[in-house]
């Protein structure tokens, strides 16, 4: 399960950035065209968000909650 969410947040950041860095140059990817149907500013929200996802997923993913419990460090 932990390689699944580091490899899907990844993806996602992956994804996002690709999809953020080609709609400044004027190009979409054709599977996410439905983004940019709500506007422009809510399909730049909405790649930025998938960028911030994708990295808290990889945070989140890789960190090793029993270690952090037992050194009285409280979860986020």
């Amino acid at each position: 399960m932990k390689t699944f969410a580091t490899t899907f947040g990844i993806i996602t950041c992956l994804l996002g950035f690709f999809a953020l860095v080609l709609s400044l140059v004027g190009v979409k990817l054709s599977y996410l065209l439905f983004i940019d149907k709500m506007g422009p500013l809510a399909g730049f929200v909405i790649r930025l968000m998938m960028i911030v996802i994708g990295m808290v997923i990889v945070v989140l993913a890789q960190t090793d909650w029993k270690k952090e419990i037992e050194d009285g460090e409280q979860p986020i």
